[in-house]
């Protein structure tokens, strides 16, 4: 498993290397000092995991994972403990207190090998074809060509379709990783860090003041895409 290193300080980061070489299946790609370092490298080197501190010069960790269209794995390693909750809000596979124990480290790693292998080949769906969709006490059977949108919405997703003439948009037990490696890249696109879009529910496209795209959809949402999924969409979509 290919990780990055990311934190401001330097003795911190040494530590971790040490502790990490106990753990032959992990290869150490990179280390950044500070968010914007990180952004670059998980960039340009697609690592499978990211050790991420949360309280750096600049933007902090979860500022670095909000801009991240596709965030890696994480495991936060921090100082601070008051921050736990919303780490795992953001879906991290732990919470590392430092100094980092070894056996907290041991337990964090096995996490991260169990949802490599959960997540890393799910079968792609056919379209078209139906999924069986449950919330609550409500059920639908749902082509997954008619899904308009999917919003992540933590560990869970929300999806937006309309079925027998009503909206509905039902939460399911699912993350937008997990969802996105089973639809069709040719139906669907994953806009941003947060959504998903069915490529034929747009119904307009308008350049952003960032710099990227404001995606309009059939059912009213506005879906914002960054300039580099911007310009990921544009090479997708031409001839």
């Amino acid at each position: 498993m290919r990780a990055l290193l990311i934190d401001d300080e330097r003795l911190a980061r040494l530590e971790l290397r040490r502790l990490l070489a106990a753990h032959p299946t992990i290869e150490i790609v990179g280390e950044a000092r500070d968010a914007d370092e990180g952004e670059a490298l998980i960039t340009e080197l697609n690592p499978d995991l990211i050790f991420l501190d949360i309280q750096m010069p600049g933007r902090t960790g979860f500022d670095l994972l909000a801009d991240l269209d596709r965030p890696p794995a994480v495991i936060f390693t921090t100082a601070y403990d008051e921050f736990a909750l919303r780490a795992f809000e953001v879906s991290a596979l732990d919470y590392l207190l430092k100094p980092v124990a070894p056996e907290r480290l041991a337990a964090a790693l096995e996490k991260a090998t169990v949802a490599r292998a959960t997540t890393s080949a799910p079968p792609v769906l056919p379209a078209p074809s139906q999924i069986f969709v449950k919330d609550g006490d409500h059920c639908w059977f749902v082509a997954t060509d008619s899904i308009e949108l999917l919003e992540s919405e933590g560990n869970y997703t929300r999806l937006y379709f309309t079925h027998s003439g009503e909206r509905q948009r039902p939460l399911v037990l699912r993350s937008l990783n997990y969802l996105e490696e089973r639809l069709d890249p040719r139906l669907y696109f994953r806009a941003s860090r947060k959504h998903i879009v069915g490529l034929k529910w747009i119904t307009r496209i308008d350049p952003s003041v960032s710099g990227g795209l404001e995606l309009q959809m059939k059912g009213g949402q506005t879906v914002e895409m960054s300039r580099r999924q911007a310009a990921r969409f544009k090479e997708v979509m031409s001839l």
